[in-house]
């Protein structure tokens, strides 16, 4: 298991005195002076910095658009927020799986929410892709396909999340090879998007998959 920190750029960003955007970026680094275990570290912290750019310039200007046509019409302050955090899921035998949530509120009823993941075989130094968890079958896209579908068509009976009316359809456009993470030994998760296979009030979809 590795000892995995967490990092965080935090700032609030004012324009003619008010206070238009607020960000939070939390990202892992391990300490370490291994290369190939640094190349974890570089990775996280890029996309840390990458972040960061988008806030303070175009999520910036949004925010400043906003400011200036609510003040012209009478309308309250806004406060665009950004709100990046991870959560591991996986922490044992040289793997590190982990995912993102990046949460951006900019107007609206609500927020939205992206989500994006990382597989890390460290001894390595470098991210794994899903077929490495079915070295002897071929068939295990389709598989997980059946699987899901499976499971949607059980939520769906027990009355557990809604789903839009043609979730096969949009299960097979959808289904992204990298939007998975390691949950244990045998186990893994594979997610989909907001509004990708159902409403919003049903979050992020994950099913949860047997690889073993």
């Amino acid at each position: 298991m590795f000892n995995i920190i967490t990092n965080t750029i935090e700032k609030e960003l004012f324009y003619k005195g008010d206070l238009i955007l607020k960000y939070k970026i939390n990202y892992p680094s391990i300490h370490t002076s291994k290369c190939k275990l640094l190349n974890f570290n570089i990775f996280n912290f890029n996309l840390a910095i990458e972040q960061e750019k988008y806030v303070t310039n175009t999520l910036f200007r949004e925010a400043v658009q906003t400011y200036e046509y609510n003040l012209s019409n009478g309308y309250p302050i806004m406060v665009y927020e950004l709100i990046y955090d991870y959560t591991i899921t996986y922490n044992e035998n040289n793997i590190i799986s982990l995912y993102f949530d990046n949460y951006i509120f900019s107007g609206g009823a609500h927020g939205s929410t992206t989500r994006t993941s990382q597989n890390w075989n460290m001894l390595y130094g470098n991210q794994f892709t899903l077929d490495k968890l079915f070295p002897d079958n071929q068939n295990y896209l389709i598989n997980i396909l059946q699987n899901i579908n499976n499971q949607i068509e059980e939520n769906i009976q027990n009355g557990n999340g809604q789903y839009f009316d043609n979730y096969c359809k949009l299960v097979l456009e959808n289904f992204n090879l990298q939007n998975f993470y390691i949950l244990s030994d045998s186990l893994f998760a594979i997610y989909f998007q907001q509004y990708d296979i159902a409403p919003y009030s049903s979050g992020i979809p994950v099913f949860e998959i047997n690889y073993k």
